[in-house]
Parts: C-alpha cells; structure tokens; sequence
C-alpha cells in the first residue's frame, strides 16, 4: 500500500478564502493576560470581505483575550481528521449586540445557510446575549496535509 505523503502548498489569498469557506472546525488561539496561549475549539464561517466569524459570549476567555489583544492565530481544519489544514493569523475584534446582530446573521448563512426565521434567530441571539468575533486574516501558511516524509515514498 502506497505511503501517504505530507504536502505543504503555498496559496494566495483567493485561494485561501475557497479554501476556508466549506471549512467550519477551527482551533481559535489567544493570549491570556500571562502571555500563554489559550485554544479554544469553535465554528467558523467566512465573511464576504474573507474574515474569520465566530460566534461567541462576551464573557468567554478568548473574548476577554481579544478585546486585551486582539492578535489571534486559527488552525482550520478539514472535516476529515487526515485533510489539509492550514493556520491563519489575523487581527480580531469583538462586536457585541447591537452591532453583532446582522454579523450573525452572516455566520449563521455562512455556515448553514438559510434559517426558517429570521425574525426567531435574531431574537434568540438577543436573548442569549451573543457576540461574534471577526479575523482580518494578516497571513496565512500553506495549506498542509500530514503524513510521511517524501524521501519515505514507495
């Protein structure tokens, strides 16, 4: 049986964000007020300006994080443990209700496309008291996929 070998591939920006869009399992890193990283596994969608959103609490850890500083690294993920990935890091901001509201929205589109409700979601996200984080992407790895070392190969 074939070996399968590691794979790292430089992309640009337009390819990144095709990349990143049907991919929603992220590794969230900040930095906690002690300078250690703090991880955070979460849902991702991809914006129209090809930001990170992650709906969020604001009283969550990786919020608290951001809004003491804001730079952020995501290792995204491929639905499948053995698919590529690929780490991005970005400048994150917190918006909190109101100006969450229709960012939401986005996310939730982004995700899972159309909701039944709107008017329903929109409330609920008021009721939880939710907010989204956003990552401007600043710069990104290659795309990579694990496995053996090409000088490995069969």
């Amino acid at each position: 049986m074939p070996r399968s070998i590691a794979s790292n591939t430089r992309v640009d920006r337009d390819a990144l964000i095709q990349f990143l869009r049907p991919r929603h399992r992220v590794v969230l890193m900040t930095t906690r007020s002690d300078g250690r990283p703090q991880s955070s596994p979460v849902a991702c969608g991809v914006d129209a300006e090809g930001r990170l959103m992650i709906s969020t609490y604001p009283e969550r850890a990786k919020a608290r994080n951001i809004r003491r500083d804001p730079r952020v690294s995501a290792c995204v993920l491929s639905e499948d443990w053995d698919g590529p990935w690929v780490q991005v890091d970005g400048t994150a901001e917190v918006l909190d209700l109101p100006e969450a509201l229709e960012p939401l929205v986005e996310y939730f589109r982004s995700i899972s496309g159309e909701h039944p409700d709107w008017d329903e979601y929109r409330q609920a996200m008021v009721t939880q008291g939710k907010s989204l984080i956003r990552v401007t992407i600043d710069s990104w790895g290659p795309v990579a996929t694990g496995g053996f070392p090409s000088r490995l190969a069969d």
